[in-house]
C-alpha cells in the first residue's frame, strides 16, 4: 500500500471518529435535558399528591400574642 492511500484511509477513520463523538456529545445533551425534564416533572407531580391528599393543610393561620 503507497503513503497516498494509507494518509487517505487514516484521514477517512479521524473524520468517521470525529463524527460520531458529536452524535455521542449531542445524545448525551439530549439525555440530559430529558433527565431534567423528568426530575422536574417528578417534583410537581409530588407536590400535586400531597395537595390533593391534605387539601386543607396550610389553609388556615393560628397566631396567638
Amino acid at each position: 500500500m503507497d503513503i497516498a492511500a494509507m494518509s487517505i484511509i487514516l484521514n477517512h477513520n479521524k473524520v468517521q471518529e470525529q463524527a460520531s463523538l458529536s452524535v455521542m456529545k449531542l445524545a448525551m445533551g439530549v439525555e440530559a435535558t430529558q433527565a431534567d425534564s423528568i426530575t422536574s416533572l417528578a417534583t410537581e407531580m409530588t407536590k400535586i399528591m400531597e395537595s390533593s391528599v391534605q387539601p386543607y393543610l396550610g389553609a388556615n393561620l393560628d397566631i396567638q400574642v
